[in-house]
């Protein structure tokens, strides 16, 4: 018995610490990040004593949040680098950026406006669209998305799709899907594509070196 109980208790810190890290994401995107700890703790079923102890200020929860939001994104766009087919690949990245951005709800640019100097936001672009514009590059092999496409069209996509209001979640998850199909059939290349207008600098501070098409 008293050799198993510190895995117990190990086992048990991080059960706590992913309810308060759950309880937190969907409180923060239902209702913004003005609750209260103690709401946050009441919902994770833990006391407010708890809850301090793996997190010891209200920017470190939001912060692991947002990790996690972040690291939610970036694993998207390696499940479609992850494809044998590269397309497939890019039109799934497509569909799930925009559901988990609908499901998101603002939570993202809150974080940023409210905690602007709580991580290095400019290195998670530009990692984030470094990989996006992996993505691009296999999904134009293939000849089915538009060889005109760059990395700054998943930036306006991403712009737009936050644009979507709805009355509730699920409506807002429903528009987005909508919009997402949208989207890769304005992607897909077809012999009647116009060509598009000049690419607009739509992230300030984020430059990519962009590969020719092969």
């Amino acid at each position: 018995m008293t050799t198993r109980l510190p895995h117990t208790q190990r086992s048990d810190a991080r059960d706590n610490r992913d309810r308060i890290l759950d309880a937190a994401r969907a409180v923060f995107v239902a209702d913004g990040l003005d609750v209260p700890i103690r709401e946050i703790a009441r919902r994770a079923e833990v006391g407010p004593a708890t809850l301090y102890r793996h997190f010891p200020t209200k920017e470190t929860l939001v912060a692991e949040a947002f990790t996690d939001q972040m690291l939610a994104c970036r694993s998207i766009v390696d499940e479609g680098l992850a494809d044998p087919d590269p397309w497939h690949g890019f039109c799934v990245a497509v569909e799930k950026l925009c559901e988990l951005q609908a499901r998101d709800h603002g939570f993202t640019a809150a974080f940023m406006s409210n905690f602007p100097h709580a991580m290095d936001f400019a290195a998670i672009r530009t990692a984030s669209l470094t990989a996006a514009a992996e993505l691009i590059r296999r999904a134009k092999k293939t000849g089915h998305l538009r060889p005109d496409i760059v990395p700054d069209d998943l930036i306006l996509m991403i712009m737009a799709n936050n644009g979507i209001h709805a009355t509730t979640p699920a409506a807002r998850v429903a528009a987005s899907r909508r919009f997402a199909a949208l989207m890769i059939q304005a992607f897909h290349a077809s012999a009647a594509t116009e060509p598009l207008p000049p690419v607009p600098r739509l992230m300030p501070g984020v430059t990519l070196r962009r590969k020719p098409a092969s």
